[in-house]
């Protein structure tokens, strides 16, 4: 059977692949159901791979957005406003790379605006590009940061990410409820100590 032929994507920062076809990717789900022990003919399987390589489809659609076409649109005129821009509690849903678990949580995004402004559902949609692509909580949240900061060049960006892995909750050591918080703070956020203290405070509410 011929394949189609699909256009490279970026796998990681630097890598690129090539992406098998859907029908490659539904073998390769009825491969797993037969490996885990079951039968993929029976009737309650038989369009279990039609379902996760749709689900898979909108788990992963992160590949395929453009955080820099969402962060192009800036606005200037602020009117001289200069203080913090924050966002709290962005809804936060992702697969670890190592065991492509999902990890949930909330994002706490916050700049300080240097001459342009950005919607601020944009920085909402950037959050959720970074999420629906494979990795570690920790490069999320410097995938975030950086983003802004390239974009928008403002004074200063803070990151907040609060989000429970179900690797570690639902396999392995079996820990429920414990959460992971990483951050990243640069320009004003990281030098000024006071700054810092209450993007935590606000962010926490």
């Amino acid at each position: 059977m011929s394949l189609t032929p699909v256009k490279p994507v970026l796998v990681g920062d630097n890598d690129l692949a090539q992406r098998p076809s859907r029908d490659e990717a539904l073998k390769a789900v009825r491969t797993l159901l037969a490996w885990a022990g079951d039968n993929p003919d029976r009737p309650g399987l038989i369009d279990t791979p039609r379902r996760v390589v749709d689900a898979y489809g909108e788990w992963f659609d992160g590949y395929d957005a453009d955080v820099e076409k969402e962060l192009s649109r800036t606005f200037e005129d602020v009117q001289g406003y200069d203080d913090m821009v924050l966002l709290r509690e962005i809804e936060v849903e992702s697969h670890c790379e190592h065991h492509m678990a999902p990890f949930l949580g909330k994002a706490y995004v916050a700049y300080i605006p240097n001459e342009k402004v950005v919607g601020i559902s944009k920085l909402a949609r950037v959050v959720e590009i970074f999420s629906r692509r494979l990795q570690t909580q920790e490069v999320l949240t410097n995938q975030i940061a950086a983003a802004i900061e390239s974009h928008l060049q403002p004074a200063g960006v803070a990151i907040m990410i609060d989000a429970e892995h179900q690797c570690m909750t639902t396999r392995g050591v079996h820990h429920r409820h414990v959460s992971t918080i990483t951050t990243r703070f640069t320009g004003v956020f990281k030098t000024d100590a006071v700054l810092k203290d209450r993007f935590l405070r606000l962010a926490k509410g």
